[in-house]
Formats: C-alpha cells, sequence, structure tokens
C-alpha cells in the first residue's frame, strides 16, 4: 500500500475554510486588532489558502511533470507550474501571517474524554 501523500493527509485532517477564518479572527480579536484592514487581510489568506487546495489538487492529478503537445504538434515533457506556484503561495501565507503577528491556524483538538461521566 502506497503511503499517503503530504496534501492527502492533510486533507484528512478536514480542515476547513470557515474554522480557519474564525481562527484568525480570534487570534486578531485577542490581540485588540478589529479595523477593517485587518479583516481584508484574513480574507486576503483566505483567497490564498483556497489557491493552495487548488495547486495540490493540479499536482495531484497531473504530477510534477506532465506530456502536453505544443502548437507544431510535437509532444514535450513539462514540469508542472504548480509545484513553483504552491512554494510562492505557501510563503504569502506565511508573510500575512508574520505580519499580523499570528500563529497558523490549527484545528481545536476534541476532547477523547467528552461524553464520559
Amino acid at each position: 500500500m502506497k503511503a499517503p501523500l503530504f496534501w492527502e493527509v492533510s486533507r484528512l485532517a478536514r480542515i476547513t475554510e470557515k474554522k480557519i477564518k474564525k481562527s484568525l479572527e480570534d487570534q486578531l480579536k485577542a490581540q485588540g486588532k478589529t479595523a477593517d484592514f485587518y479583516m481584508d487581510m484574513i480574507n486576503d489568506y483566505m483567497y490564498y489558502w483556497n489557491l493552495k487546495k487548488e495547486l495540490t489538487d493540479d499536482i495531484k492529478e497531473r504530477g510534477l511533470r506532465y506530456t502536453t503537445t505544443n502548437g507544431n504538434g510535437v509532444i514535450t515533457e513539462k514540469a508542472n507550474e504548480s509545484i513553483v506556484n504552491l512554494q510562492k503561495t505557501t510563503a504569502v501565507m506565511l508573510k500575512i501571517l508574520a505580519d499580523m503577528k499570528l500563529k497558523e491556524p490549527v484545528p481545536e483538538q476534541e476532547d477523547p474524554t467528552a461524553g464520559y461521566c
């Protein structure tokens, strides 16, 4: 059996856009940063978060390299640009978090004893 790739593992975590956005908003509120400027920065972060998901899906589908037919009808192999774009997107996401002095959103872990008396 093949080991899951890093983006498959992250999907298993089922981190939702709503949870991430709420985590970031909560962190900003705790710091007293409630201006529209900060909310706009969160929206920018979420845009890049969705873009990152699309890039990882493309890498999963096409791989590191893919074949294509050029204008002259010749089949060639090309590097998947999503690899480089994923690195750039992740760097921008980390920069946004650093600029707002926020931590990476981490989903809350469930209490394993919840529901037991």
